[in-house]
């Protein structure tokens, strides 16, 4: 049997950082990756949501800050999976891309909160009396209430400071596997915010629209005037059970 196979050029870099106050951050090694893997095991929620030795002071920093929101659901939908009971839930990536380019990817930031009206929504559009692909647009808020599943909307969601007033940033839509729905959206705001909420709502104006998963992380701050830019990768996992 011949075998083929093919070889393309890889590699990572180093780079260390020097502050004016005489720390140094060493960059380890690392590169972030291309797509965020699907949260569907325990092992890669943990290398993508808690602290690990390749990455930059202040991805590990706010990973730190940013366990007590994780860890609120993380644990249910791990024994759900271990009993392999059916169950579905949002999982939410962030990654920050600066206005000189350079990325940080804090990483998994929610095992997220389906809502009550979600469910609603989904129930509906097998009736066909709304569309189901219409959940595809990305709220982002300041607020700092816990998620529960009455939620409706964002607690403060952001009004002019999105780059187009008062209208949601639109996902791009894909299946990185067969039982889970990804949707990637950008915001661009046109002014500093302090963003600790994310929202996937059914329409893109604000102030209106099915919430279907609401999540609540430590804050993440934005430089409208540098182009500063916030990119959110939200999965919806169906799992079977069995």
């Amino acid at each position: 049997m011949k075998h083929e196979g093919a070889v393309a050029p890889a590699g990572t870099l180093g780079l260390r950082v020097f502050r004016g106050d005489g720390t140094v951050d060493e960059l380890r090694s690392y590169a972030p990756p291309s797509s965020w893997p699907t949260a569907d095991r325990f092992r890669t929620m943990l290398l993508h949501g808690t602290p690990q030795e390749h990455l930059s002071a202040e991805v590990n920093a706010w990973r730190r800050a940013n366990r007590p929101h994780l860890a609120r659901r993380l644990k249910r939908v791990q024994l759900s999976r271990v009993l392999r009971l059916p169950t579905f839930y949002g999982a939410l990536y962030l990654e920050k891309i600066r206005g000189n380019g350079e990325r940080v990817p804090y990483g998994l930031a929610s095992v997220a909160v389906v809502t009550t009206t979600g469910v609603g929504f989904i129930v509906d559009a097998f009736q066909n009396l709304v569309e189901l692909e219409a959940m595809n647009f990305h709220g982002f808020g300041t607020g700092g209430a816990a998620e529960a599943v009455g939620n409706t909307a964002l607690t403060t969601e952001l009004t002019t400071q999105y780059v187009s007033d008062n209208v949601r940033p639109t996902g791009t839509q894909s299946e990185p596997s067969a039982n889970v729905y990804r949707t990637v959206g950008t915001l661009d705001p046109d002014a500093d915010v302090a963003i600790t909420e994310h929202g996937i709502f059914s329409q893109a104006a604000t102030g209106g629209g099915v919430l279907l998963d609401r999540s609540l992380f430590s804050v993440i701050n934005l430089v409208g005037a540098t182009g500063d830019t916030l990119q959110a990768t939200y999965d919806f996992t169906v799992t079977a059970g069995g």
